[in-house]
């Protein structure tokens, strides 16, 4: 085993994914990091800090030194203090977007902004038209590092265009790729069974977008002329798609062979091949195709792996494609279009001294891109930003100077308290202490708020577990629902008999708010269809409701359900309806010291504000947004204490008008309910005023309340169930644990910087 202990070695700090990981940046990292110390002769070792996307992790080698969750953002700032701590000369970052963190993964700032060494960060894409969330992300790592590097002069261009990024910060560096001679294909095809075969190639993860069903759809032409063909698609299903969806689009591929009557001329490989097998494959083909449908592809390691065994190419002309090929080293075919890969392919095959010439072009264009002159232009690199002025220690970090990060003091997610509380049936209602309370069943409320916890848990973590829990979930809301009336029974007793034949209001409508939720979270097509008709079945009913908060939750649902079809008119009709009557019946009841829908305030008061900005800004109805805005700040105005920490309202007499505010007992689903509509007003009006107070609503779970005590068990992973003028109530029920959970998710979501501190008490004005 290496020694990467040496205390003469020279440290990279090398972040990205790594093998066993199937990935092809892991592959780049591995084979770029391997050439770096090959051609060192300064003792030059890297360190991996390996990007999991997995709980359990890989089965690394000893190269890897540090392993981060990648939606674990504390993960990050551990990875910074560690490569700090060892010292590490200069940190090589390969950036591709969804492998780190957070949204268009902004995790990795948490990193970035902390190290105290030099910064060279590898783009393998860099896109032309970005979000304005993946423009912003962008510019941070830009900002972050000394240098930039990519792999084509297009995506050199768009840095300046569209990034304004100087030219001196960015070098164009190849893909690198294996050094392998020019010999002709026959010599290793009976390696693979397929001697006196022409072979077509294609490799790489197999995922949609590949465009490989153009190809399959080119052979019944290609075969009439050369019968002796074959297709080799060679590669694993990208294991990220092979979670969502298994293998249907191989099975797709396979299914359309048959129908085209060339499945004898198809040969799926399906499996990760390491390097030296993979290079023999390569020497094996004699025409390689690469038909991806993604035109602002700006690396393919594929194809330049292709180009530098001199391979014969035929490719779309995504932007790599176009840089490489250029000076006729291949053929480029229109994106989805089977008979233009036919074409080209018979070009190739029908004129043998012009396909020699092409592969001889291609193979020498190739030879500047060996893993050895790319290692050599990295190490020249590394060495002009350790000894020139670094980011690291001139930049003005927006993360320090007093500023507080959004995840400042804020837990790791822990879904050990769900858990533990959920059983075959559903999730129970309450618990004695931190065990569940089988005396008192399930209510479908909870069940539906547990239906989102457990979908944002997957798409956070990619936990089959959560997804086990999701349909337990949908299943008892389901089981829940009376089709003769449309409505939802709410609770049900431990041995699984309804204790009411209907719910409340406010049970219906915080069902139908986690259904719609659930319709915009679900990867699954099943689950999202039953909870599309579940939505669809129980939102006409709601129509007859009276309860404001049974409006108010409603319309919240109402909002999520649209993100996905907007297009719903009679969804959009109900929301007019509800949000028209809930608008009528603040400005009815509102007086300039009461800015309130009734004359008592009651329970989850933050869901009335809350969907009055929702409804206000999808029905572009400026009184719903000023009455929302007006009257959340009143509600945090009159739940501050004197020294600024949050007191709400406690359920033991409530805040009747004209009357005293109740002390206790103060409960999370309040907290929760002020800190969504907060979030809110933030993403409405862009004041980070709104944010400070979201965060002061999260800071009552961790214990600036009236009593000074945490809510949130640090221990469990649960929530205690509030206030009580005695103490702590030690009980951690369904409600309270999911109110928690969602203010949690809501809280690490938020994308801003504190401009001042959370301590100090920060009202925001209600009147002008």
């Amino acid at each position: 085993m290496q020694n990467y202990e040496s205390l003469e070695e020279r440290r990279i700090a090398c972040v990205g994914t790594y093998p066993p990981r199937q990935c092809g940046i892991a592959t780049f990292t591995q084979d770029l990091c391997s050439a770096i110390e090959r051609q060192s002769d300064q003792g030059h070792r890297c360190h991996i800090i390996a990007i999991n996307d997995r709980a359990d992790g890989y089965n690394y080698p000893a190269n890897v030194r540090f392993e981060v969750r990648q939606q674990q953002a504390a993960d990050y700032r551990l990875a910074a203090d560690f490569a700090n701590i060892r010292n590490s000369e200069v940190m090589l970052v390969q950036h591709e977007y969804g492998i780190f963190g957070g949204t268009d993964g902004e995790h990795l700032m948490g990193l970035l902004s902390r190290v105290r060494m030099p910064v060279v960060t590898t783009m393998h894409t860099v896109l032309a038209a970005p979000s304005a969330s993946i423009r912003e992300v962008t510019q941070s790592i830009i900002e972050h590092s000394d240098r930039i590097v990519v792999m084509s002069e297009r995506a050199v261009e768009i840095l300046g265009e569209i990034y304004g990024v100087p030219d001196d910060k960015v070098r164009m560096i190849p893909h690198g790729i294996p050094d392998l001679p020019f010999v002709d294909s026959s010599f290793y095809k009976d390696h693979f069974g397929v001697e006196g075969r022409t072979v077509l190639l294609t490799f790489g993860l197999l995922s949609p977008g590949k465009g490989l069903e153009y190809v399959i759809r080119a052979l019944p032409d290609l075969i009439k002329e050369h019968p002796e063909l074959i297709y080799v698609v060679l590669g694993a299903t990208h294991p990220h798609v092979l979670r969502e969806h298994g293998e249907e689009y191989r099975h797709q591929l396979q299914h359309l062979a048959e129908d085209l009557g060339v499945l004898e001329h198809v040969l799926f490989i399906n499996r990760y091949v390491e390097l030296d097998e993979l290079c023999e494959f390569l020497m094996a083909a004699d025409i390689y195709v690469t038909p991806s449908l993604g035109e602002q592809q700006i690396a393919s390691g594929t194809l330049a792996y292709a180009l530098g065994a001199g391979k014969p190419i035929v490719a779309t002309p995504y932007v790599y494609a176009k840089e490489l090929l250029a000076g006729n080293r291949g053929l480029l075919v229109p994106f989805r279009d089977s008979d233009a890969i036919a074409r080209a392919v018979a070009e190739l095959l029908d004129n043998e001294q012009a396909t020699l010439a092409i592969r001889k072009r291609a193979y020498l264009y190739g030879r500047k891109a060996i893993w050895a002159e790319v290692a050599g232009a990295y190490l020249s690199l590394f060495e002009e930003v350790i000894h020139g002025p670094s980011i690291a220690t001139q930049r003005d970090r927006s993360y320090h100077n007093g500023a507080i990060s959004p995840l400042h003091a804020v837990p790791e997610v822990d879904f050990s308290a769900m858990r533990a509380m959920t059983d075959d049936v559903g999730i129970l209602q309450h618990a004695r202490y931190t065990t569940g309370d089988r005396h008192h069943g399930y209510c479908t409320d909870d069940n539906a708020r547990a239906l989102v916890v457990a979908l944002q848990s997957y798409e956070l973590t990619q936990d089959r577990e959560m997804m086990r829990l999701a349909r337990t979930y949908l299943s008892f809301v389901h089981h829940a629902f009376r089709a003769d009336g449309n409505r939802f029974r709410n609770f049900m007793a431990f041995d699984r008999r309804w204790l009411e034949d209907v719910g409340s209001e406010d049970s219906h409508a915080r069902a139908l708010w986690g259904l719609g939720a659930a319709v915009a979270l679900a990867r699954d097509d099943g689950m999202r269809a039953l909870a599309l008709d579940l939505f669809d079945r129980g939102l006409g009913t709601t129509d007859q409701f009276t309860s404001p908060r049974a409006w108010a939750f409603t319309l919240v649902g109402v909002h999520a359900y649209l993100r996905r079809y907007g297009g719903d008119s009679e969804a959009k009709r109900i929301r007019e309806s509800l949000a028209n009557r809930l608008y009528e019946q603040f400005t009815s009841n509102a007086k300039d010291d009461w800015p309130w829908p009734e004359d008592t305030l009651t329970y989850c008061c933050g869901k009335m504000p809350h969907a009055m900005l929702l409804a206000g800004q999808w029905m572009k109805h400026d009184g719903m947004i000023d009455i929302g805005l007006r009257s959340l700040g009143w509600l945090l105005e009159i739940q501050s204490s004197e020294d600024g920490h949050l007191s709400l309202i406690g359920n033991r007499g409530w805040f009747p008008r004209g009357g005293t505010k109740a002390m206790y007992d103060q409960q999370p689903v309040e907290a929760h309910a002020l800190l969504e509509a907060c979030l809110e007003a933030h993403r409405l009006t862009k004041d980070d005023q709104w944010f400070v107070e979201a965060r002061r609503c999260f800071d009552w779970f961790l214990g600036r309340n009236d009593l000074g005590r945490p809510i949130y068990n640090y221990v469990t992973g649960g929530c205690r169930d509030g206030l009580h003028r005695e103490g702590v109530n030690e009980n951690e029920g369904a409600e309270s644990i999911l109110a928690w959970l969602m203010s949690l998710r809501a809280i690490r979501a938020a994308k801003v910087v504190e401009k001042r501190s959370v301590t100090t008490r920060h009202v925001v004005e209600i009147n002008g």
